[in-house]
């Protein structure tokens, strides 16, 4: 009996080789992953296929008919031999198109000519070129309706397809025909297909069957009858991740951990001391995470709002109430620049009150230690030893913190700076430190949309903050077009000079560091961030690099002004000089790549200068332009770019250009990238789990899931009377992918 978990060689049957490069290509190892492999996209059998303007080179796939076919005899005059080639024309619902084939045989050639008679209709995939004013599809290949498609000598195979004929993603060596012959034949052979989704919930979400929506997906009669089989795969889809989110939520909740309810007067003081007033927005929040903090159950909650917006001060509110409490608070950077930043502004902050336990220092104040890779010996054994005999209340770190020496005496909360920039196990690494299961505070300047949140987030109470502090004043931003118009770059540096003059200070940000020329095809590095590179291609255009940038502008249009240069590669100290001598106005300019991203929190900063701005993806860029307009002085954002107008890389500035809602930019974001870096696959070395369903476009879908998941969990909470589906849930949890949903 054929089932859905039979290996693949019971329907592609002996061909070893294509076996082969469906497994590795294309993921496909039972008939099960076989019938999951949908179409990407359909063309109408009954008619030939609509063909707008041709372009030289392009891969085309149309349904044609053959409209005029002529067999030609010639002599080879590398063999001496009589030879035969099969002159054919392909009439599209468009340009007709030439196709020619060769022969050595007049057997062949003939077999040749009956199969491609006048009249003949079928699917044709070629490249598109254009011969003597006429164009041709070079190197066709096809699929035939009405006749066998079999090769000379092999067994005749028979195609069953609705109106539609379904295209295939495909892999070198396996055709989208080999795919459909055999998910037609799997279809024929395989009775028992499972169904995930139970009766109740396909009745109340009007949802085909498993067996129906096979049917309909791989041989549709109608695109209406595709678009019922593809709601019901989004949904489904949709409801095995929300259960397992649900399950996670209820696991979480069940663990136990130690209400934080306060008891010293730490946070009091702080509050008193505050110069300004909490947005009402922070205030809300402030609510909810003290709420969490006083529960017998973790808190697991994300944290988002613009640069801007104020989540360190509602952070650092959090950790001095598990500090008031007896408890010890962790903050976690992805860089020694954002660490060492964020040590500054909360010590700042604190004032005396970091100062517990010190001459001068206030009687109910505390400790802030800080601990990263780049420490001296003494220093980081002095900064550990206040950790673990619990001195330090509140720790700020980077990466250092979750080795394995690395111990606290009472760790009662968890912050998370930038959470995407930390893969799954570095995150566990550090919660594993605690007695108690520690509750858990992750952040993040990214806007994130509510659907994407609910997906990926789907174990963690969201907060948002969507208010801007008093001080915050407006950026403008720009494109600086240079493909157009490359004389504007004069006017970009002139800009600088006068912001300069005025008293203030500009960043100029390049995405790599040093100008060495690659040859085309190799590899660059663009640094993303302190130990956070990522290889793209060398781009034909040459980029801008800190190192070269720095001496241009310094000995040109920038001379006089005190520029200096940062980036992940200098020692330690000097970027901590650097970020010091910045801070306190002794530098005009500073070159950087973009481990200003995050953190990097200077007032007098008004302008920044993003050179190959294309080079950034859309939430890197409006992450970077927040570093200015921060002291309630205007903000200038200019995005130097070469990318031509009309290009996807023009419009993504443009975009940017246009709004500094961050929210709308996320959503855009998303929408280009897709869902595979927001899922995490580049974290856990995965795909994306999710191969129909999109979080932007099927927000209703994601919402419907997640309500039957929790209704299903309340009435049956191991899933029993839905076997199909506890299976697919157990499978997810299990996958790495699930791990990241965890633990994000």
């Amino acid at each position: 009996m054929i089932t859905v978990d039979s290996p693949l060689t019971v329907v592609v049957g002996d061909q070893a080789t294509k076996r082969k490069r469906m497994a590795e290509g294309l993921g496909l190892h039972t008939v099960g992953d076989l019938l999951r492999h949908f179409p990407r996209r359909y063309v109408k059998a009954g008619e030939l296929t609509r063909v707008a303007d041709l372009h030289e080179g392009e891969v085309l796939t149309v349904v044609g008919e053959i409209a005029r076919s002529e067999l030609k005899q010639y002599r080879d005059r590398r063999t001496n031999r009589m030879a035969f080639r099969l002159e054919t024309v392909l009439q599209t619902d468009g340009p007709r198109l030439r196709m020619t084939f060769f022969a050595k045989s007049a057997h062949t050639a003939r077999w040749q000519e009956g199969r491609l008679a006048v009249g003949r209709r079928g699917v044709f995939v070629g490249q598109v070129s254009s011969f003597r004013g006429e164009w041709q599809l070079t190197n066709p290949k096809m699929i035939l309706f009405g006749v066998s498609n079999a090769e000379e000598g092999e067994a005749d195979v028979v195609d069953s397809y609705g109106d539609l004929y379904p295209i295939y993603p495909q892999t070198k060596g396996v055709e989208s025909w080999d795919i459909q012959r055999a998910v037609s034949f799997a279809r024929s052979v395989v009775d028992d297909v499972p169904d995930l989704i139970p009766e109740s919930v396909m009745d109340e979400h009007d949802l085909v069957d498993a067996r129906t929506a096979l049917d309909l997906v791989h041989a549709p009669d109608t695109f209406a009858q595709v678009e019922v089989a593809r709601r019901r795969y989004r949904f489904e889809e949709a409801l095995v991740t929300q259960v397992v989110l649900a399950r996670r939520r209820a696991y979480l909740h069940a663990q136990g951990a130690q209400a934080r309810t306060g008891g010293g007067g730490l946070l009091a003081a702080f509050d008193a001391r505050l110069p300004f007033e909490l947005t009402a927005g922070q205030r809300e929040v402030a609510e909810a995470v003290e709420a969490d903090l006083a529960q017998p159950h973790p808190m697991n909650r994300l944290l988002q709002g613009e640069v801007g917006s104020g989540k360190t001060v509602v952070a650092l509110r959090a950790m001095l109430r598990v500090v008031d409490s007896g408890g010890q608070a962790a903050l976690l950077a992805p860089t020694e620049v954002l660490a060492q930043q964020h040590f500054r502004s909360i010590t700042a902050m604190l004032g005396d009150l970091a100062a517990g336990g010190m001459l001068g220092g206030a009687a109910d104040g505390t400790t802030v230690a800080l601990l990263t890779g780049s420490m001296g010996k003494a220093a980081r054994a002095e900064a550990m030893s206040r950790m673990a005999s619990g001195e330090a209340g509140i720790t700020v770190g980077t990466h250092a913190l979750l080795e394995d020496k690395v111990m606290f005496a009472d760790l009662g909360l968890v912050v998370v700076d930038e959470q995407h920039r930390f893969g799954v196990e570095q995150r566990a690494a550090l919660t594993d430190k605690a007695g108690f299961p520690p509750h858990v505070l992750v952040m993040t300047a990214t806007p994130i949309p509510r659907t994407v949140a609910m997906t990926v987030f789907g174990d963690l109470e969201v907060s948002t903050l969507t208010e801007l502090p008093a001080g915050r004043a407006p950026i403008q931003t720009n494109v600086v077009p240079l493909a157009e118009q490359p004389t504007w770059i004069d006017r970009v540096w002139q800009r600088v000079r006068e912001e300069v003059e005025k008293g203030h200070q500009a960043y100029v940000v390049c995405p790599r560091i040093t100008g060495d020329e690659l040859e085309e095809g190799e590899r660059d590095v663009l640094e993303v961030g302190e130990d956070d590179e990522v290889p793209v291609p060398a781009p034909k255009q040459s980029l801008s690099a800190v190192t070269e940038v720095v001496e241009q502008l310094a000995s040109g249009p920038l001379a006089g002004l005190r520029v200096e240069m940062l980036h992940g590669k200098l020692p330690p100290d000097e970027k901590d000089r650097v970020m010091r001598a910045f801070a306190a106005g002794e530098i005009d300019v500073l070159v950087s790549t973009t481990v200003i991203e995050v953190g990097v929190d200077v007032a007098n900063a008004t302008t920044m200068v993003l050179l190959d701005a294309d080079r950034f993806g859309i939430s890197q860029l409006h992450q970077m332009r927040g570093r200015v307009g921060r002291g309630g002085l205007p903000g200038l954002c200019l995005l130097v770019s070469h990318a031509e107008a009309g290009s996807p890389a023009r419009e993504r500035l443009d975009a940017v250009a246009a709004t500094t809602d961050g929210f709308a930019l996320s959503r855009l974001d998303l929408d280009q990238r897709r869902e595979g870096d927001v899922l995490g696959s580049s974290q856990s070395g995965f795909r994306s789990s999710l191969t129909m369903l999109r979080v932007l476009r099927d927000e209703d879908t994601i919402v419907a899931a997640r309500q039957a998941a929790v209704g299903l969990l309340e009435r049956d909470p191991d899933l029993g009377s839905a076997p199909a589906l506890a299976a697919a849930v157990a499978e997810l949890e299990q996958s790495r992918q699930s791990d990241f949903m965890e633990k994000a």
